[in-house]
């Protein structure tokens, strides 16, 4: 069977970024403008009080201090509470393609490839701005690579699974090398005036360039020797953005924002990770101690480290678990991709790792890589 390589990764982060301070100072100015409205409601019992945030509570459940996002704009307006954002025309480029650009081109510079050495384009994210034409087609064009490209969504796990399906391309001899992109612009889907999610999600774009190993000649490229990936319907993480909205005629419409159970996530999600992780490795005949870096999904902080926990069979280290949930905040199906493209010091040929995704459907993707 043909080794396949990830020989190339890249970032791209935006400008504006937003500290838990700032978003709490917002939040709660909200509260008050909302208690004040209804406080006849309220002193009648048939409305409850909303309750402050603070960075402390953020911190303590999460992990996160800060996020980036494209819009700043609009999120910090208790009056707005959302991203403010110009409606572009059709000869304009959609900003997750901009985003997808400046991370192809890191990614494709690491791995030696200039555009024209790319037959496939797989867009993968949470959210698309658009249903078609697909974003991956115009990212094609605008770069100037050839062949096929197509958009892809598996939640939080739509990195991992696209890899997956790159790699199963380059096996079957339908591309040769393929070009992953994972713009997140999740800010739009947050509901900023829930307390518990307020916080959760912040803007990036990953790209991975993957490749048989035989044309690799990166000196950062990681051989992929297993691949795992599972789903298991489940409502605990839901998003209900999407083009039909519009069309329902609901006295009591659902808020088409994200919203998830987060105790019954923790409870049956976990587990569900840990097994395929731990099947994969016994597939490769990999025990715990070979395993020198996890680059798992940056969803949570409380989540990461007991993930971690079951992987290894204690504590981990922080240089063995990297987070970059503190300053990138959850940012969906880039977030194990971002700690993969930062935190690669020190391994060297032959070292083993995870990289690893998961998230609503439920859905886990997991890959076992060795650097070449």
């Amino acid at each position: 069977m043909k080794n396949v390589v990830i020989s190339g990764s890249g970032v791209f982060t935006p400008e504006e970024r937003i500290s838990n301070d700032e978003l709490v100072q917002s939040f709660n100015q909200y509260v008050d403008n909302y208690n004040t409205e209804h406080a006849a409601a309220i002193a009648e019992g048939t409305i409850t009080a909303l309750e402050y945030s603070s960075s402390e509570f953020i911190e303590k459940a999460s992990g996160i201090k800060s996020r980036y996002v494209l819009y700043k704009e609009g999120i910090l307006d208790p009056a707005v509470m959302h991203p403010k954002l110009t409606r572009r025309g059709e000869d304009a480029l959609p900003e997750m393609v901009e985003m997808a650009i400046v991370a192809a081109k890191q990614a494709l510079a690491q791995a030696n490839k200039t555009a024209a050495d790319i037959d496939l384009i797989i867009c993968a994210a949470s959210n698309m701005q658009r249903p078609y034409p697909a974003l991956s087609v115009e990212l094609q064009q605008q770069l100037g690579a050839t062949g096929y490209a197509f958009d892809m969504n598996v939640a939080c796990s739509s990195a991992t699974f696209a890899i997956s399906n790159a790699v199963n391309a380059i096996r079957g001899g339908t591309a040769k090398t393929v070009l992953v992109v994972n713009p997140e612009f999740a800010s739009p889907q947050v509901d900023y005036r829930n307390r518990d999610s307020h916080f959760i999600f912040g803007d990036v774009c990953t790209a991975t360039v993957i490749e048989a190993e035989e044309t690799c000649t990166s000196a950062q490229a990681f051989r992929i020797l297993g691949m795992r990936l599972k789903t298991e319907f489940s409502n605990n993480i839901r998003c209900d953005l999407g083009y039909t909205e519009h069309c329902f005629d609901d006295t009591d419409p659902k808020v088409p924002f994200f919203k998830q159970q987060g105790r019954k996530v923790f409870k049956e999600l976990l587990p569900i990770v840990a097994d395929v992780i731990l099947s994969e490795m016994a597939a490769q005949d990999l025990a715990p101690e070979q395993l020198k870096r996890l680059w798992l999904h940056q969803a949570n902080i409380n989540m990461n480290i007991f993930a971690a926990r079951k992987i290894l069979g204690r504590e981990p280290l922080p240089e063995e678990a990297p987070l970059v949930l503190d300053t990138y905040a959850n940012t969906a199906s880039a977030g194990s991709i971002i700690a993969f493209h930062h935190y690669q010091q020190g391994l060297v040929a032959g070292d083993k790792a995870i990289l690893c995704s998961f998230g609503a459907g439920y859905s886990v993707g997991c890959l076992v890589l060795e650097k070449c």
